[in-house]
């Protein structure tokens, strides 16, 4: 018996890692393809015309079908339903032609083409409240093809997320499950790097071209589909191992949302959720630019300011999770990780313009790198503590979507507040982003009152955020 078990795939550290390196591979092209665009933003607005709502709009979509269609939802379905090799597949496949839609609207054979005259007169929907989409009227062509591009690739990305989170536990359930998802998150971290540095550097060859790196990111998710295809070969011949039944939450059940929205302490969580997110990942999408215009950097050198964040984030994170798993302290850290934040984007809105200082810039990046690792280690293996086990399959979906409305409204609410507090400037290196900068720190603010008041109901309920997660 001693000697079937040794010979099932997962048995091997070398088959196990071999298949998280297979599935974390795929997540890093995503997350590379997913801010591809990001240090671009000058680019875009010479070449493309792209104002900072277009951007703020295409950066947006990403997330709508998400929000809006409930896609979020129905792929946890499919994951339930088809299991780790058809939603990894599928998901591959999406992503890769939602980035083929993308590309081809930011590449010179759009210009000119029966697409774009087909953009020019669709979608041009009024700036009213009703208007939930990423679409309005006046927005280029370019960005209105690019932006339904990124809403499919976001349906894939998304899926691809919750996929390779089940298919690290079905290889490593009792193993080095928690080393191999801290592993999985420090390498997509490393994809955000990768962008800032590589991005604008395949813009700049001449001839100059926006859509360069995108094609570029397109060849990447195409590897990225053959990753997830290799792994599904894998995947089958564990199964016919017999050690490869999969770990199934409860379903999504809607009349579980009703116990989840009456619990005070899941409102907590959900809303410092998307607070904090929505002051990070928003921010990305303009923190190239908002370098070059208060350096007076290039790309390039801006994206060399910038990749600190990624970079440090993704090492510090390992370490905040082994302290979380011995000593506790995970309300603090998510106060901690607020405060953080808040300082960084007061030094971006305050004293980075007045200073034009590159070692404020740098320490404001460091203290987001930290910052980025604390409440990400802390927050999520908080929502166990929180939430009944019957119910946590739910909740976490429910908590993603919330998320997922302040990654499609923020874009679009900073794109629109760089054009109001710039009035009658249109050189993208000119922009002042005190405003927007005050914006993610009221953001942080509010984070840091609802960790503020978490603590305090955990002090008072006891439900043990303060203490280590390993007994």
């Amino acid at each position: 018996m001693k000697e079937q078990v040794q010979r099932k795939l997962n048995d091997s550290a070398a088959w196990r890692w071999t298949a998280l390196v297979l599935l974390a591979s795929a997540m890093f092209f995503g997350y590379i393809f997913m801010d591809i665009l990001s240090p671009l933003q000058e680019l875009l607005q010479t070449q493309r015309g792209w104002d900072p709502v277009a951007y703020g709009h295409y950066a947006g979509s990403e997330t709508f079908l998400n929000v809006f269609v409930f896609f979020l939802i129905f792929a946890g379905i499919i994951l339930d339903k088809m299991g780790v090799r058809f939603t990894a597949i599928l998901s591959g496949a999406v992503m890769l032609l939602g980035a083929a839609v993308n590309w081809y609207a930011v590449s010179d054979a759009f210009i000119g083409s029966g697409a774009e005259s087909l953009m020019n007169n669709w979608l041009n929907l009024p700036s009213s409240w009703w208007n939930v989409t990423p679409f309005y009227e006046g927005m280029p062509a370019s960005a209105k093809m690019s932006a339904c591009g990124f809403m499919f690739f976001g349906c894939g990305v998304e899926m691809a997320g919750i996929t390779v989170s089940r298919g690290i536990v079905k290889w490593f359930k009792g193993k080095e499950m928690a080393l191999a998802m801290g592993v999985e998150m420090a390498i997509a971290r490393i994809g955000v790097a990768v962008v800032v540095l590589g991005s604008p550097v395949l813009a700049s060859m001449q001839p100059v071209s926006v859509s360069r790196p995108v094609a570029a990111a397109v060849i990447l998710l195409l590897v990225g589909l053959i990753s997830f295809i290799v792994y599904a070969f894998m995947d089958k011949k564990l199964d016919a191992q017999g050690a490869g039944e999969e770990e199934k939450d409860d379903p999504f059940k809607v009349s579980d949302l009703g116990q989840i929205f009456s619990s005070k302490v899941f409102w907590l969580v959900a809303l410092l959720c998307v607070l904090y997110y929505s002051a990070i990942f928003p921010f990305q999408k303009y923190a190239i630019n908002m370098l070059q215009c208060n350096l007076g950097y290039t790309a390039e050198q801006a994206g060399l300011v910038f990749f600190v964040f990624p970079l440090g984030a993704a090492a510090i994170t390992p370490f905040l999770g082994n302290y979380l798993d011995r000593k506790g302290k995970g309300a603090t850290m998510l106060i901690l990780g607020a405060i953080l934040m808040i300082v960084c984007h007061l030094s971006f809105a305050l004293v980075l313009p007045a200073t034009q200082s590159v070692l404020i810039a740098y320490l404001g990046i460091v203290l987001l790198g930290i910052s980025f690792s604390l409440v990400p280690a802390a927050l999520w293996p908080s929502v166990p503590k929180l939430v009944d086990n019957r119910l946590l399959g739910s909740a976490y979906a429910v908590i993603f979507w919330i998320q997922n409305i302040g990654l499609y409204a923020f874009p679009m609410i900073i794109g629109s507040v760089i054009r109001s507090s710039n009035p009658g400037v249109e050189n993208p290196l000119e922009y002042n982003y005190m405003v927007p900068m005050l914006v993610f720190a009221s953001l942080g603010v509010l984070a840091l009152l609802l960790g503020i008041w978490l603590k305090a109901e955990d002090k008072k309920k006891g439900y043990g955020l303060e203490q280590a997660n390993i007994k």
